[in-house]
């Protein structure tokens, strides 16, 4: 999938990689595409939880060796 931009948190714990994605997806237009690549177990849950509550549309996710990719689209 592609992605307009991509944000490492690989190796932040929770809830940073989260927070880091709300800052980041802030300065972004809207429909734009972030990745987010994180290595927390937690943001399993936490990043579909985010997404719901702040109206962003997580798009898919895919394993990139020890981390996950999470593919947003911004409200």
């Amino acid at each position: 999938m592609q992605a307009d931009v991509e944000l490492d948190a690989i190796g932040l714990l929770c809830p940073l990689p989260v927070l880091k994605a709300r800052k980041r997806l802030k300065s972004m237009a809207p429909g734009q595409v972030l990745c987010l690549l994180a290595s927390d177990p937690a943001a399993v849950v936490d990043v579909p939880h985010f997404c719901a509550e702040s109206g962003h549309t997580l798009l898919d996710s895919e394993t990139r060796g020890t981390a996950t990719a999470y593919y947003i689209r911004r409200a």
